[in-house]
Order: C-alpha cells, then structure tokens, then sequence
C-alpha cells in the first residue's frame, strides 16, 4: 500500500512549487497589473506608483516568489490586494459552495454512470446497450456550460421549476441548499457521468470472456451474480483510474458553472481575481486546487489495492 501512495506524495512539494512559481509567472507577464486594477482606469499616475510601492510589486519576481512561499510554509497565504483580507479567510468562506456542487455532481455522476454502464454490459449489443452508448457519447460532446444555459432555460426560465442563481448554505436549509445545486450539479455531472458509464461497459464486456468467469458460469453461477459479484470488482479498476482525471477536471468545471449561476464559490472567485490579477487569491486557490488534486490522486492509487489485492504489490 506504501508503494502505491507512495510516489504521488513525495511528488506533492515540486508539484505545488512548479504549479505556483508558474502561476506566478504567467500573472507577471499578462497585460497590466494590480496597481492598474485598483487605481483604475484614468488614475494619476502617482496613485498606480503609490499602490505599487504598498504592494510591493516594484520589487523583482524571485524576491516577492520567495515571500510568498516563506510566508505559505508558515500558514500564511498572505492578504487579497483588494479587499486586504486574508486568504485563507476567503478560502474558508468559498471552500464550503464549491465542494457542495462537487460533491453532489460527483455523486450524481458516479450513481449515473455506473447504473448506465452495468445495464448496457447486461445486454451487449441489444437495445439498451446501443442506447447508452448514444446518449453518453452525445453527452461527452457537450460543453458542461453549454448544458447549464439550456438547462436554465427550461427549467428555470421557462418552467421556473429550480432558481437561477443564488445559494443557500446546507446548514440553513437542506432544502433549498439541494434546490439552487440540482441544475449547476446536472450541467458538471452529465459529462463524466458519461465517461463513467462508456469506461464500465467496456471494461465489464472484456471481463465476460476472463478464464474466471467462464470457471464461475461452468458452476452454475446466475448471470446476476457473475456481473455483479465478479466482473464489476475486476472492471471497476480502470473505471476508478477515470474518475480520478475526471474529479480534476470537474473542479476546472466549476469555475464556468458558478459563474453562470453565481455560486460563490471558488471558481467564482478565481474568475474575479483573475480579471484584477489579485495574486495572493489566486496562488491561494491554485495550491488548495493542486492539494486536492494530488490527495484524490492518491486516494485512487489506494483503492486499486483495496478493490483488487492482486495490485498491492504491483507497484
């Protein structure tokens, strides 16, 4: 179990320094600066020196780099050049919103995906089986906020079924927190639901025709049985190997969907901050993004050892 967590954790410090140095970088070579962004559009040039100095940024690159990261080894993420908040405050205010509607697109997505993927492997090539492979590769052509705008349309424009934008905490009411998340959750989850339903099907169809499946249908084993008891524990590895690419790019997701439906979030946030070149906000979203990116990862290299022992010492 050591050897399969074991690398994606001593890879996680030059990862997050990279990730964050190149970050860095690229805010420093886009057009304009935070100076710019606070002073605004036809300020005096004093005032742009003057917010520059007070940031710090006349300084060179490695030098504010260096304190960023000195100050991020301590637990500080530093303070948002415009509100002069601290970061992680506005993290924790954000963090709860986004893995809301991660959580339950993700959920959505695995319950759809592989109820999908067990039904068309039940009946190969017959109707079902042509039916979900059609509708999930429509589905993975369709852009996520591409589906949220139509989704709006029917059923909050035209039926006014679910609202269009706004949050409800789940702790204020459960109710309304499942109600405002229902369509931003339906728009993140169709597409790696997809993805989840197609890999499965595959997978279990490969399995029919294992030397152990055979033996266990020479036993008189049900076909219920075979498919659920064996072939699904064997096929759910390269299906859970997906998930995890799908997770991370279901978080890159959330910044569109949020903002469609005004999530505050952190991928509302990061397309704020983005557009004022706020660079405490967005090193402090990157590295909690980049955390959580590296943890999944190690938590689907984990599980190969648990959903199949054979793995544990493969690696």
């Amino acid at each position: 179990m050591l050897k399969l967590v074991g690398r994606p954790l001593l890879a996680l410090i030059p990862t997050l320094l990279v990730v964050t140095f190149a970050v860095f970088l690229l805010v420093e070579l886009a057009p304009g600066d935070a100076a710019h962004a606070l002073a605004g559009e036809n300020a005096p040039q004093e005032v742009v020196d003057a917010i520059t100095a007070e940031l710090h940024l006349d300084q060179p690159l490695l030098v504010r780099y260096g304190e960023w990261l000195w100050g991020a080894l301590h637990g500080d993420l530093g303070r948002s050049y415009l509100s002069n908040q601290p970061v992680s405050d506005l993290l924790l205010e954000k963090l709860p919103v986004t893995l809301s509607l991660g959580v339950l697109s993700l959920v959505l997505a695995v319950l759809l995906g592989f109820v999908l993927g067990i039904l068309a492997a039940r009946w190969p090539g017959g109707l079902v089986d042509r039916t979900v492979t059609t509708v999930s590769s429509v589905m993975l052509a369709i852009p996520s906020f591409w589906l949220a705008l139509v989704l709006v349309l029917l059923f909050a424009v035209t039926r006014n079924f679910f609202p269009t934008i706004g949050y409800t905490p789940l702790g204020e009411s459960p109710t309304d927190w499942l109600h405002h998340l229902t369509l931003p959750a339906i728009a993140l989850a169709m597409n790696p639901a997809a993805t989840i339903a197609l890999q499965l099907r595959s997978a279990m169809i490969a399995e029919e025709g294992s030397d152990y499946l055979m033996a266990a249908r020479a036993k008189g084993l049900t076909v219920p049985n075979l498919l659920y008891k064996h072939a699904l524990k064997n096929a759910a590895v390269p299906v859970v190997a997906v998930l995890g690419f799908r997770i991370a790019a279901l978080l890159g997701g959330t910044v569109i969907i949020e903002t469609i439906f005004v999530l505050p979030g952190l991928g509302l946030l990061a397309q704020q901050t983005a557009l004022n070149q706020d660079v405490p906000v967005i090193l402090g979203i990157v590295t909690v993004t980049t955390l959580f990116v590296m943890v999944v990862n190690v938590l689907v290299d984990a599980s190969y050892g648990l959903i199949n022992p054979k793995l544990r010492g493969a690696r």
